[in-house]
């Protein structure tokens, strides 16, 4: 059975990362120690994160961004740009150890769970408090639910937190304790919980309450309005420029000694037009640390972490893959002035996009060894699975795959009726419309720009004329999940934590808001559609690895 959501075998890139080498905390940009002094009492149950070795107070650490961030509403939140930085200042009832792969306690010190499974009770810290030393508790707790399940708002947490179609049963004995029920076992129950993040209810439940949720704590908040539970706050937003957070004098992680954390004074997201300038101000000592390093850079920065004082962490492939969709949307709001459930992008474009012998014909036209050699210089994968070879449990090498076959690529369009009617180079349909399109990306990030200009040159040897359109990221972000003006896109997903196919519910069921290619179906518009929203629910009903792998 072919999906309609054709995997066009996703490139994925080495992980390269470059950290400062640091004296103390301050990085190579900082400044020297401060004289921290922790004016509030510790809480009673703080939490002791683990790490090499103590450190001490005082610094800022700056990091790169190419694209600021959209809102600092956690819940809301559903680019990297935004949750990058939310993820530093929202908690969670659980996290996730990547290092040991393994689930760990944070804001719930720990739980229970009922001998059938379907029952978790979770202990929240005494004592944990807000950053304006408001105390969270179980109060917050099902605020933060309550939003997640509002149905107008829909944010793309919710569909991980449904089980079998129904909201999960959540309820609070007292001010410390958390109870939630399911309706049947949920493999992904702890991760699950652990990405919902905690909103102080004492701030947002009014505005909640009339419906002015999704635009709260926007860029254009006052740093000091936006309260939040995890170890940093908003000090400081310059739009186009930067993001400054400072500690939350009221958080509860300690290290091994018993003292307070974060060590850093500020930690800064610094917003730069592409990646180009990221690595010139790391080069600079402008920065701290570099997480994105462009392939091109590799044996440059290799060679010269001695004299540049850092360190390159190769991690091998990345979880996060580059991948690119045809927009089969179709309207769903009257308020658009269109005919409900006609297609975004019109019938003649639509035709060719929803027909799966034109996307394979699309698939087996990208040369994909030829992006591996040009814009990743070799450091890159193909993969065709859900998730990369990283993932040791859920990689899956021998799946079916439309790789670069031109002559196949001919054959399936000609089949079509798609030929070059008049000779000019390109196909034409049936009705003599060419066969020509757009496709956009995010145009601070040179190498996406690049595998698009590749792409281009291989269709237009099987007869498609493909236009280029960089935009920048925040109104790609728009054209995919609000106005629909695109042809297609090539864009990234990285995977969620842990790198579990359960985790990405809100990509592959036919309601997510992260399913791109035709999102939030109020039903399954197709019978494949509803057929792999059929096989995320036994995925996801299992608690045995060999079941859901089978699915």
């Amino acid at each position: 059975m072919t999906p309609r959501f054709t995997r066009f075998g996703a490139l994925t890139l080495t992980g390269l990362a470059l950290a400062a080498t640091l004296s103390s905390c301050s990085g190579r940009s900082g400044e020297a120690a401060s004289a921290f002094v922790d004016k509030n009492p510790l809480p009673q149950d703080t939490m002791m994160v683990r790490m090499s070795e103590p450190g001490r107070y005082g610094g800022r650490f700056i990091i790169a961004q190419t694209s600021p961030p959209k809102t600092f509403n956690a819940i809301m939140a559903n680019e990297t740009s935004s949750s990058d930085i939310n993820n530093c200042m929202y908690i969670t009832l659980a996290d996730y150890d990547n290092s040991t792969q393994h689930d760990i306690a944070s804001l719930a010190k720990n739980w229970d769970i009922s001998d059938d499974g379907l029952t978790y009770t979770w202990h929240l810290r005494h004592g944990a408090a807000f950053s304006d030393g408001h105390p969270i508790t179980s109060a917050d707790v099902l605020f933060s639910f309550d939003v997640a399940y509002d149905e107008t708002l829909h944010p793309a947490i919710q569909d991980l937190l449904m089980i079998g179609g129904k909201k999960m049963q959540v309820s609070a004995p007292d001010s410390y304790t958390v109870v939630t029920t399911i309706v049947s076992p949920y493999a992904l129950m702890v991760p699950a919980i652990g990405s919902l993040r905690i909103m102080p209810k004492h701030v947002l439940e009014e505005p909640f309450k009339r419906g002015d949720f999704a635009s709260q704590y926007s860029v254009s908040e006052p740093p000091d309005k936006i309260v939040t539970s995890g170890a940093w706050r908003v000090k400081e937003y310059v739009a186009g420029e930067k993001v400054v957070l400072q500690r939350n004098p009221y958080w509860y992680g300690v290290d091994s000694r018993g003292h307070r954390l974060p060590y850093l004074d500020e930690l800064v997201f610094l917003t730069v037009p592409d990646q180009n300038t990221a690595a010139l101000k790391f080069q600079a000592g402008e920065l701290d640390g570099l997480d994105n390093v462009k392939a091109e850079d590799y044996s440059t920065y290799e060679a010269g972490q001695k004299s540049g004082n850092y360190t390159l962490y190769d991690l091998g492939p990345s979880l996060s893959t580059n991948f690119f969709w045809f927009n089969l949307n179709k309207v769903r709001d009257a308020s658009q002035g269109k005919k409900i459930g006609t297609p975004q992008v019109g019938a003649m474009k639509y035709a060719w996009f929803s027909q799966p012998d034109f996307r394979r014909a699309v698939s087996m036209g990208v040369d994909r060894d030829a992006l591996i050699r040009g814009p990743f210089y070799g450091y890159a994968v193909k993969n065709w699975s859900v998730l990369t070879e990283s993932s040791k449990l859920w990689h899956t090498a021998d799946l079916g795959r439309w790789d670069y076959n031109p002559a196949e690529a001919n054959k399936l369009l000609d089949g079509l009726n798609y030929v070059d009617r008049n000779g000019d180079g390109i196909r034409e349909d049936p009705s003599g419309n060419p066969i020509s399109f757009s496709i956009k990306t995010n145009g601070d990030n040179t190498t996406r720009v690049a595998m698009c200009n590749f792409i281009r040159e291989d269709l237009a040897k099987i007869g498609i004329k493909l236009t280029l359109t960089p935009v920048d990221f925040n109104t790609l972000i728009s054209n995919l999940r609000q106005d629909f003006q695109y042809d297609c896109i090539l864009l990234g997903l990285g995977s969620a934590v842990p790198s579990d196919p359960g985790m990405g519910q809100n990509v592959f069921r036919s309601s997510g808001l992260t399913h791109y290619w035709d999102i939030r179906q109020p039903k399954p518009d197709t019978p494949t559609e509803a057929k792999i929203d059929e096989l995320v629910d036994q995925n996801i009903a299992s608690t045995d690895y060999e079941v859901r792998a089978r699915t």
